[in-house]
């Protein structure tokens, strides 16, 4: 019999953390590594679809390694028990040795495979913030994901809010350009000038409506800003490579933001009429965009409801604290 490896279902009590609501009934015997070639020498790497409770567009998060003679870069690491599978498909790329990897944000999907990764001679980078959130203890019932144990899982590089590094390899730009607290507290987006490839994590997706994740200091307020910067330095035929979803133009990430906007002026005027965040959940608000988004209403493990109902709860959150109520 096949060894299957599953996760144990989150506690009810524990049901609010992103993070358990990753580990829920993942089997990675079932994932498989597919590439695409996103520009000449720039490739992104996704896991299989439906298999990932969290992600079923694509299992945990999508890689971007741009090769060449010099070695590869590499922009994220997946999930831990994901790593052979990609170093392999990275192999039938190039056979460079894989020189830098950084992080775009903490989540394990992202970040479970880098002490696997820093073995093979590879330099991290991240935020600040991200290294700090990497260093929390995760929940025993996550540690598949991204083990605790290996210290070499931390970025050894790390820069702070606002900081653009750049990083001269194979004939290309990189810069790595960190972004005010937006999907979470510490994110980053890379963006490979020659190539006009932009690797912007998961302040985006196509599949589901955006994840604020308060948890690590996400908010609304630094996502519109994060959205605007990308839409600043994309042209209008800029590829850009969510974590999750379908790879976008410039226009998908306006329209991203006009959405926010719209959702959020919307929350806005029910609270001022003194509506609870029942009521305004209730409204369904996003009901004019349902159709469009895909995976709006697919109910998220843990008990965590819809997408949907996330993404206006963390509106609604935020405004109230705003206003100090």
């Amino acid at each position: 019999m096949r060894k299957r490896t599953f996760l144990m279902a989150v506690l009810a009590a524990c049901a609010g953390d992103p993070l358990l609501a990753q580990a829920q009934g993942i089997d990675f015997e079932k994932i498989a590594i597919r590439t695409e070639n996103v520009a000449p020498n720039i490739y992104a790497l996704t896991g299989s679809a439906d298999v990932d409770p969290g992600h079923l567009d694509g299992a945990g998060g999508r890689i971007i390694v741009l090769v060449g003679p010099e070695g590869v870069f590499m922009v994220d690491a997946q999930y831990a028990p994901l790593t052979d599978r990609v170093l392999a498909a990275i192999a039938k790329i190039s056979p460079s040795p894989i020189r830098f990897l950084v992080n775009t944000h903490s989540h394990p999907d992202h970040t479970g495979g880098n002490a696997n990764i820093a073995k093979h001679g590879a330099l991290l980078f991240s935020r600040d913030e991200t290294r700090d959130q990497m260093r929390l203890p995760l929940p025993a019932i996550a540690a598949a994901l991204a083990p605790q144990d290996d210290p070499a899982r931390l970025p050894v590089v790390t820069y702070g809010t606002g900081s653009v590094v750049k990083i001269r390899l194979n004939n290309e730009v990189i810069d790595l350009v960190a972004l005010p607290p937006a999907h979470t507290g510490g994110d980053t987006i890379v963006r490979f000038e020659k190539a006009d490839v932009i690797a912007i994590g998961d302040i985006y997706s196509n599949y589901g409506y955006p994840f604020i994740d308060t948890h690590y200091g996400g908010a609304v307020k630094g996502l519109l800003e994060a959205l605007d910067i990308t839409a600043k330095l994309a042209g209008p035929d800029t590829k850009l490579a969510p974590g999750h979803g379908t790879i976008v133009k410039r226009a998908e990430i306006i329209a991203q933001r006009d959405m926010i906007l719209e959702v959020q002026a919307l929350v806005q005027r029910m609270i001022a009429s003194g509506k609870s965040e029942e009521e305004v959940l209730a409204a369904k608000l996003t009901a004019p965009y349902d159709a469009k988004v895909r995976g709006a209403l697919t109910p998220l493990p843990a008990g965590l409801g819809t997408s949907t109902d996330r993404f206006v709860r963390a509106i609604y959150t935020e405004l109230k604290r705003r206003q100090g109520s």
